[in-house]
């Protein structure tokens, strides 16, 4: 099983959220984490960039997959409109 973590500006952002979202971000990700590589729902790879996007309501989180050291590493969480600039 691999273990989510996160970035610091991550990190911030989920902080600054209501509750409820943290909780369904949490959930999300937590369900990523016992099996990265299967098919979620509202989860697309990124073209231009590695990585994954995992949508959750009006809000996106970016994240990569980090094999050797088992671990989801949350890269950035932002609404949809800003998240890719």
């Amino acid at each position: 099983m691999y273990k989510v973590a996160y970035q610091k500006r991550a990190e911030r952002t989920l902080l600054k959220l209501p509750g409820h979202l943290v909780t369904r971000i949490q959930t999300k990700l937590e369900q990523i984490a016992l099996n990265p590589y299967a098919r979620h729902n509202n989860v697309t790879k990124l073209r231009d960039q590695p990585g994954y996007r995992l949508r959750v309501g009006d809000w996106r989180i970016i994240y990569e997959i980090h094999d050797d050291k088992l671990i989801v590493l949350v890269m950035k969480i932002a609404p949809r409109g800003s998240v890719y600039r």
